[in-house]
This record gives C-alpha cells, structure tokens and sequence, in this order.
C-alpha cells in the first residue's frame, strides 16, 4: 500500500484499497476458500473490521454468531439500501469493483455455511442492477469452478429510508411493510424466512475482500486500535474537492477540514442527516472514528453562508417524512421537534421551549424502536447546542 505524501493528514490515495483493480480478482477467493470456516472468521476478527454502515458493529462477531445458530439454511445479505442524505459511497463501489462485494459476500457464506445470499439494492439504483446482474452471473462461474455452492440474488428495495435498518430491510424482502423488528431475537439467529441471516454493508463486504487481499497485520496498520482500517467518505456541500474519498480512520476533523474545506468552514455534519454537527471550535478535538464520532461515511461541510437553522430544518423534515409510524415517540416526536423549532423561529415560543425539544430528544433516544428515532437527536442537539443564536434569529 502507497501512502501519499499527505498521510499526516490521514488520507490514503483512492486507489490503494477498495477501488484497487485487480486482474486476477477472483483468485483471492479461490485461495481463501481453502480456508476452514473457523479460520476465514479468525482472520475477521484479527483484523478488527467494524461494520462500515454506520453502526460499527464488529463485523466477524456478527459472523460468528450466524455460524454458532444450529440451522440447515442461512443467509448473506448485503445491504446496498444507501439512504442516509450526502451518503453515496456504495454507490461507487457497486459501480467500479462489484467484485470485491460479491468476494466478501461469499467468504461470509463459507464463514456461516450460507448457500443463498442478495443484494438488497437501493430502489434509486435500479440503473446499476443490469451491470451488476452480469457481474453476478460471471461470478456464479466462478462458485462453480471453485466448489463453492453459494448463488446471490438481486432484490430491489422501494425507496424507504427504513430499511436502511436491517430488520425492517428483511421484513420488505419477506413482503411485509418495511418496519423494525423487536431485538432480540437477532438477525443472526432469528433473519430472512426465520434463519440466521448476516447483514453487511456494501463496503463492509468489500473491506472483507481486501482484508484476505493484504492479510489482516497489514490491514491493521491502518487506522488506530479503535478504528482499523480506512473508510471510504462521501464528501458534498461546501468543499472544493466533492466525491469520494478514501481516508485512513482516527485522522482529526481539523485535517479533514484543511483537506476538503473551502477556507470557511464553520461546520461539519458527520454521518449525515442521523449523525453529529461538529462546529469549528471541536474540529481539532474531534477524531473521526469510533473512539470520537463515527461515520457511516456521510460528510458534509458547510461554510459561513449557510444557515443551520435551515439545515436543521431540512433534517428534521426528512425525519418526519421517513419514520415509518410504528413507534409512538419517534412518529410523534419527528413531527413536534419539526413543528416546535418552526415556532420557535417565528416566535411563537420561547427559548426555553428549545431545552424541553432536547429532552424530548432523550426521550425518543430510550424508546424508539429503531435507529431512526433514536438518532434523530444527534443532528437536532448538535445543531441547537452550538448554533442557537441561528434558530432565535
């Protein structure tokens, strides 16, 4: 791996990992394949590969329990529903090296013993699905000359941002109403038709690939002890270099900043819509990662000509929309955080009004079924704590 000469800054050249093209793709499956399943889930957790979706849950732990489930049929899923507002990194990674997805996913099957796996693909990316069923077909070739029965599928979502969330993803590929479940049980024990099922993000498989690519010492010399690795991150809004960019994970937001900034950024929305508002005073406190503020790879940057309170605003209008109702303090809650910060710009209420939003916020975050509601908070506080004077006046 070429490091570039900006590395104390954190950034890795695009090129080096995930949009790497090799000739010989498929011949790292074929070689790992050779692996017993124990030692495929053994690398994953030497490499301490996190989940890059957002959650960060440790990705060969979600591995191991599907295998541990007594079952005589288990599922891969991949999750490529890319919802979250300014995220659209999946995208690129479906386009450029669906290979490397597809070789994750199967080291995944051979980890869990799975012989069907999908790629769950977001219902804006239907354009991609004819190009990715070819490389799908291609690669079913090479299950077959490697002795792997293991067969993927393409199901296109309907555009609920919901089912982002992996158990109201699995409940629209049963045919229900995309909703969350009640955890536990979890998908790894209880998923798709009832089995145990893995849900990994886009990249997440493809990180897999690139880990049994380089072996997992290598992999870790990326990144810190918290945070493995490099991420890829969708940087939009005010910044002179939009796009995708890979970056090594525990850089400072300040080093993101000098990096992708305009020369006026007073403001950065890390993990998008669902994620934190960092304003300029934290940028050099601030790591990005999951020992400081983690991302699903959401980074939008916005400068003095912004105004947050309509970004605020914008946010807490996509919430409204996108919770699916089940919940009462999330269905509630979206609706009386949009209306009351609307009041409070008109003058209708107070500024103490906004103290009893944020606790309202709390409230959602303990009892709101799913991720949605419990992180609309994140933004809605962020935003309120740090730029008040831009919701009064």
């Amino acid at each position: 791996m070429n490091e570039n000469e900006n590395h104390s800054s954190g950034i890795i050249k695009k090129s080096d990992l995930i949009f790497a093209q090799y000739k010989t793709m498929y011949t790292v499956l074929e070689s790992s394949l050779q692996l017993s399943a124990e030692q495929i889930i053994e690398t994953m957790l030497d490499s301490g590969l996190r989940g890059r979706g957002g959650a960060g849950f440790p990705t060969a732990k979600k591995w191991q329990a599907a295998a541990s489930v007594p079952a005589v049929q288990r599922f891969v899923i991949c999750n490529a529903d890319e919802g979250e507002p300014g995220t659209f990194k999946d995208k690129a990674i479906l386009r450029q090296v669906p290979r490397k997805v597809l070789t994750g996913m199967a080291l995944c099957a051979k980890a869990i013993q799975a012989t069907e796996g999908y790629i769950y693909l977001r219902a804006e990316y239907r354009n991609l699905a004819d190009e990715l069923q070819a490389h799908i077909d291609i690669f079913h070739e090479y299950c077959d000359r490697f002795k792997l029965d293991f067969r993927v599928k393409i199901f296109m979502g309907q555009g609920a941002y919901v089912c982002g969330e992996e158990t109201a993803l699995i409940e629209s590929m049963e045919g229900k109403r995309g909703e969350p479940r009640n955890k536990p049980p979890f998908p790894t024990e209880v998923g798709y038709l009832g089995k145990p099922t893995v849900v990994n993000n886009v990249e997440t498989f493809a990180t897999a690939m690139i880990i049994f690519k380089v072996g997992a010492s290598e992999y870790k010399k990326l990144g810190t002890p918290d945070s493995r690795g490099s991420k890829l991150f969708s940087v939009s809004g005010d910044t002179r270099k939009p796009g995708v960019h890979e970056l090594e994970l525990g850089m400072s937001l300040y080093d993101f900043v000098k990096e992708f900034g305009d020369g006026d950024t007073k403001a950065v929305q890390v993990g998008g819509a669902a994620g934190m508002c960092v304003p300029r005073r934290e940028f050099k406190n601030t790591i990005i990662g999951f020992e400081g503020v983690p991302t699903g790879g959401s980074m939008i940057l916005f400068n003095s000509k912004r105004s947050m309170y309509n970004v605020l605003h914008n946010y807490l209008d996509f919430f409204n929309q996108e919770s699916c109702g089940q919940c009462t303090p999330c269905r509630v809650g979206c609706q009386q955080l949009l209306l009351g910060t609307e009041a409070v710009k008109k003058g209708e209420k107070d500024t103490v009004y906004l103290e009893q939003l944020i606790r309202l916020t709390e409230t959602m975050r303990i009892g709101s079924k799913c991720g949605l509601g419990r992180s609309v908070g994140n933004a809605f506080n962020s935003i309120v704590e740090n730029f008040k004077e831009e919701i009064l006046y």
